[in-house]
């Protein structure tokens, strides 16, 4: 007879195996529409040709949703598998603490039977020398017990690692998802356009090429905020994530979300330590002396600047202030970075409050707390770390994930992927 679990395994088999079939049909026709992009690409500009690209374009991102909802379906069985593992193995491990429990009670009864007892007994005196030796097996298997109880522990918790792992990238999936259906309504909305023009004669066409240089322009000309430092037009900005994540594998949407986000908090950034500033707000007071006050003075002095008034941030709360440039890093961990920074970028010395060198500094940063895997959870927990060290996990934090996500999917979707939709 097939037990309720087998029986559960085989369904659950069977639509992995349906999934799995499905995903690579699909895959195929993503990979038809490639091709049929490839060939459309390479013909002579017209109006017809970028509708056909569009066409291409919006079939290979529906293909690409579809593809990722198989995903999800199959990550969704998965997770329902071992939550319906866990629960099993969490069950055994509750009923073998229940008999262990029941086992030591008794053997602690019979132990304590004294001989008088034993002889005044009114049970068959060979029956009751039989259960002290069928406890006596008892006890020595408790030990086997205790290590089968263990295993049965160390095994429950893969499975919630692997169903965690599991979870995330669900997410990912999803997020991923949600990106891909903007994408498709977007470029929905541009082969509308183009067929509106493909009824009018070539002058039309070359207004929509204008257009698209002319909003080209306006995207790189756009000024990006920094901390501590003058704004800069986007065009520069991407550059530079561009070429940082290039050395560390960290997305430039997400650097770049990563310094809007953080120039716009907080008031006591870059209000300490200027021209004018009383000694209460100078460097010597901010700055946690035994940690920062040496590697500051190297750091300006090898710049050739004025260490009384290079714009530093204040303390909040009960910490310590002194953060540096557009990156807010404080100098003892700057240096950490410094010639990491050299190498990307060619400055040496780094200059903090050098847009490159701090945008580099951030990507560098952001690559040891995880961003370089890529997807939205490891790069939310990246932002959050980035922002609250060791604290990361807290509610009270995850505001600035959020921020900085949110931020990263607008530079994305509105500045960086229209560039490349436009050839510039």
């Amino acid at each position: 007879m097939v037990s309720s679990s087998a029986f559960a395994q085989g369904a659950v088999d069977q639509r992995e195996a349906k999934l799995r079939a499905e995903l690579s049909q699909v895959e195929e026709e993503i990979a038809e529409q490639q091709v049929v992009l490839d060939v459309q690409k390479k013909e002579s500009g017209s109006i017809q040709r970028d509708i056909s690209i569009l066409t291409s374009q919006i079939n290979k991102a529906k293909l690409n949703i579809k593809s990722r909802n198989i995903t999800i379906g199959n990550l969704g069985d998965g997770i329902k598998e071992k939550t319906s593992t866990i629960a099993s193995l969490e069950d055994q491990v509750a009923r073998g603490k229940e008999s262990l429990a029941k086992i030591m009670r008794r053997t602690d009864e019979v132990s304590a039977f004294s001989l008088t007892e034993i002889m005044l007994s009114q049970d068959n005196l060979s029956d009751f020398f039989l259960d002290i030796d069928t406890f006596a097996i008892i006890n020595n298997s408790l030990r086997t017990l205790f290590e089968e109880i263990s295993d049965i522990k160390a095994a429950t918790e893969v499975e919630r690692e692997a169903l965690d792992g599991k979870r995330k990238q669900a997410i990912d999936a999803r997020v991923d998802i949600e990106a891909q259906k903007r994408v498709v309504e977007r470029r929905e909305d541009q082969k509308q356009d183009l067929l509106h023009v493909s009824k009018k004669k070539e002058a039309g066409y070359k207004e929509v090429i204008a257009e698209r240089s002319k909003r080209a322009a306006e995207i790189r000309s756009t000024l990006f905020a920094l901390r501590d430092s003058a704004a800069i037009p986007f065009g520069d900005a991407l550059r530079f994530a561009e070429e940082a994540s290039a050395g560390t594998g960290v997305r430039p949407a997400f650097i770049l979300g990563i310094l809007k986000q953080e120039s716009n908090l907080g008031e006591n950034v870059g209000t300490c330590n200027r021209l004018g500033d009383p000694a209460s707000k100078g460097w010597r007071e901010i700055m946690k002396p035994t940690r920062d006050h040496k590697p500051y003075l190297r750091i300006v002095n090898a710049l050739g600047f004025n260490p009384d008034v290079m714009p530093l941030s204040c303390p909040w709360g009960n910490g310590w202030g002194g953060a540096m440039g557009p990156s807010q890093f404080i100098p003892s961990t700057w240096a950490i970075f410094e010639k990491q920074i050299a190498r990307i970028t060619g400055n040496s010395p780094a200059n903090p409050w050098n847009p490159r060198d701090a945008i580099t500094a951030t990507a560098l940063f952001l690559s040891d707390l995880g961003a370089d895997e890529g997807g939205y959870s490891a790069e939310n927990e990246a932002a959050l770390r980035y922002y609250a060290g060791g604290n990361w996990w807290k509610d009270k934090n995850a505001f600035y994930g959020r921020g900085v996500m949110a931020k990263a999917q607008d530079i994305q979707e509105n500045m960086i992927d229209p560039l490349k939709e436009f050839g510039q």
